[in-house]
């Protein structure tokens, strides 16, 4: 197989359980790693967790735990979640993994060797919840821009990282890859707002606390955050090791699927890291936009977080997962509520997929006990209907590889509402009462099924369990990606007796 496909997320902070914004990047990281296996492609897919800093060590100290103790109950609580939400992931890489913290020594001492990391003191701006430097001019009135939480001076022995030393080749790198950074607007930011200014070198090790990876050759410094964190993308893959078939397999990354608000330090710390390193740049960067409850980020501070789960359960797997997916344009905020979760379950996954599933297979065991076949009694209002059937897979590749997953699934669901508005223009109850319109009935009822079927190997990556149940209603083989196109000569014997894919849910009474 010659097409691979490697994706990421952000390795996640394990400060506190996960929230539904961590299980956004996740979910559509994960959606778009499925669509690629199953079109074909050897796909690889990461995600992990940031597991050193100085916000750890003081929340596993409050805790009254040591900072290893404190991060495996969030890991294996997030391992958790995301085995509820069905991820993929191929491995969760933990920065206190021994395999990473060996590799990341070695990088730091061959950037050192190198002439790329330098030893000095830092003093500046700390902001300790972002684990982020910031100078006089980027600090607004005293806080952090990032989390517009207070800032402190710090002044300590240090290694930098020449970051002015690849500002030029970072520049040339971003103007000629017009895609590496998405959306079009982070782009501009990180240009505008971040390098044409001016970087200032990085600073890459602490003394102040000791919970992080020992920089090998001066056991005082531990390596700081980004070197640690932002490597866990060549480590996971075994770079810098024997066993490095990965590595040589998957790198460059296809895509790092990242929060707006770290969208900085991977499209100027790590591409300086891997060009210090000689390595390729990822080839592209995604920035998305955060989920917002009731005009705020989630935050347990402001009482609006809710374990996942808890949505999971009430709501079904794929209806979060829906929901999240559809609801907001990729890149862009978006509001997470409870009742804009509950009207997309009733308008698409109720009233429009879970109601043409049962009418149709209704219909089949009601006028032909089960057993369709394409009589070809076609009339001019199925060609159209049929076209968007053929073309409907060429249209979510398209948007698949330009990670517009909102529009993958808008796509599809155009297809079922038309699916649907076919039913209301054939009629096949006013058919059903004249038998010289037998054929014609059946013919309808074919491509009706050929249209649940299409849409339903779609819809396979981004809900999984409620894909799985139609497979088992419609019982027919032709279920891959490959199959995704009208076959004019199948034999449907569908079941008797289809549950309904999703019930329409009923506002709660106050």
């Amino acid at each position: 197989m010659n097409k691979k496909f490697y994706i990421t997320t952000p390795i996640y902070y394990p400060s506190a359980n996960f929230h539904i914004g961590h299980c956004y990047s996740t979910i559509i990281a994960d959606s778009i790693a499925r669509y690629k296996r199953l079109d074909g492609y050897d796909t690889y897919f990461l995600t992990g967790s940031d597991e050193h800093g100085q916000k750890i060590a003081k929340k596993a100290e409050e805790a009254g735990k040591t900072p290893q103790e404190y991060v495996d109950e969030i890991v294996e609580n997030a391992k958790d979640l995301w085995k509820s939400l069905g991820i993929t992931y191929d491995r969760f890489i933990r920065t206190t993994d021994a395999d990473h913290v060996e590799i990341v020594q070695k990088i730091f001492e061959k950037l050192y060797d190198q002439g790329d990391i330098y030893k000095g003191e830092y003093k500046g701006l700390y902001c300790t919840p972002c684990e982020s430097f910031w100078t006089e001019t980027q600090a607004k009135d005293g806080l952090c821009p990032d989390c517009g939480r207070e800032v402190h001076e710090v002044s300590e022995e240090a290694y930098f990282l020449k970051l002015s030393k690849y500002q030029k080749r970072l520049e040339d790198h971003i103007e000629s890859h017009p895609h590496f950074i998405r959306p079009e607007s982070r782009k501009n930011e990180m240009l505008n707002n971040f390098i044409r200014p001016g970087l200032e070198d990085l600073c890459v090790s602490r003394t102040s606390f000791d919970w992080g990876i020992p920089v090998t050759f001066d056991k005082d410094h531990v390596v700081y955050v980004w070197i640690d964190a932002l490597s866990n993308y060549i480590t996971a893959l075994g770079y810098g090791t024997d066993n490095d078939e990965n590595f040589r397999k998957y790198w460059p990354a296809d895509v790092h699927i990242v929060g707006k608000e770290i969208v900085r330090f991977h499209t100027i710390i790590w591409p300086i890291i891997l060009m210090a390193l000689d390595l390729p740049l990822p080839d592209q960067v995604f920035g998305h936009g955060w989920l917002i409850i009731e005009g705020n980020k989630i935050s347990k501070s402001l009482g609006n977080y809710r374990d996942p789960r808890e949505y999971i359960e009430k709501y079904s797997v794929d209806a979060v997962r829906y929901f999240s997916l559809r609801e907001i344009p990729f890149g862009n905020d978006g509001n997470f509520s409870e009742e804009a979760l509950v009207a997309r379950i009733n308008a698409d996954l109720a009233n429009t997929w879970g109601n043409l599933v049962n009418r149709t297979i209704g219909m089949a065991n009601k006028y032909f006990e089960g057993t369709i076949r394409n009589r070809k009694n076609g009339e001019a209002i199925d060609e159209l209907f049929i076209e968007s059937l053929k073309t409907l897979k060429n249209k979510t590749d398209e948007k698949i590889d330009d990670l517009q997953i909102s529009k993958v699934l808008e796509e599809i669901f155009d297809v079922l509402r038309s699916s649907n508005k076919y039913i209301d223009d054939t009629t096949p109850w006013v058919l059903a009462k004249d038998e010289s319109k037998k054929e014609r009935l059946e013919t309808v009822l074919y491509n009706l099924l050929e249209s649940i079927r299409i849409t339903n190997i779609l819809l396979k990556p981004f809900m999984p369990e409620s894909t799985e149940k139609v497979d088992t209603y419609l019982k027919t083989e032709r279920t891959s990606f490959e199959d995704a196109i009208y076959i004019d000569d199948l034999i449907y014997e569908v079941t008797d007796s289809p549950e309904p894919l999703f019930e329409r849910i009923q506002k709660e009474e106050n």
